[in-house]
């Protein structure tokens, strides 16, 4: 039933309701593993499982608890949305726990459906994003202290101290989206003269620069 009503709604108000997630009809809905998901266009619906089978277990998530794998930029992300932790499906939310080796960085990125607010557990961070005037917000960030992120715009982070940086950062959507800038530009096979003139790289720069961010599309 739930995802009947919620099909109607998207029927009825079209892109607009895909603006931001819709807002729940119940007090939860815990995914049923039963059904698959339903894809519409940024959004996966998840049929709910009837809310007299939900338990507390649905509502705690331990997942947390050490850091990820990490990249060779020094960054450990660890992504949570409703396909790992059922207990936020349709709360409009999803979060990340990101580490940072000393000298690390979360390169530049954007979430185009989501504004991020960003925690720092431990460390010193700096952070920052750019608005739509090239205007630059960007300080470093000590333990305890809160950074936000307005949603679709480009911002980033670098460990600036000596010892290993823990952030813990909430997204208002459950499928915010991710666009990392590097990768964009440079591993997504746009043409490559555009790049060298938007950029004055060299053929031979922009061939390092793809096989960095894209090397299966460059042999």
């Amino acid at each position: 039933m739930w995802v009947l009503i919620l099909l109607s709604i998207l029927v009825l108000h079209g892109d607009e309701t895909l603006a931001s997630d819709p807002d729940p009809i119940q007090d939860f809905c815990i995914p049923n593993p039963k059904f698959g998901a339903i894809k519409m266009a940024h959004l996966s619906i998840l049929p709910c499982k009837n809310s007299s089978e939900a338990s507390t277990d649905d509502f705690v998530f331990s997942g947390l608890k050490a850091s990820g794998n990490f990249t060779e930029t020094g960054l450990a992300t660890i992504p949570v949305n409703p396909t790992i932790f059922p207990g936020i499906n349709t709360l409009g939310m999803s979060f990340v726990r990101a580490d940072l080796k000393a000298g690390g960085i979360n390169p530049p990125h954007f979430h185009p459906r989501a504004t991020e607010i960003a925690y720092v557990v431990q460390g010193s961070v700096y952070s920052g994003f750019v608005d739509s005037n090239n205007r630059v917000f960007s300080r470093v960030i000590e333990q305890g202290e809160v950074m936000v992120f307005p949603k679709g715009l480009l911002h980033f982070q670098m460990n600036v101290g000596e010892k290993p940086a823990t952030i813990f950062a909430c997204l208002n959507s459950q499928n915010p989206g991710l666009q990392k800038i590097p990768s964009a530009i440079f591993g997504s096979g746009i043409n490559e003269e555009l790049l060298e003139k938007a950029f004055g790289l060299s053929h031979k720069q922009i061939g390092s620069m793809r096989r960095r961010f894209d090397p299966k599309k460059v042999t």
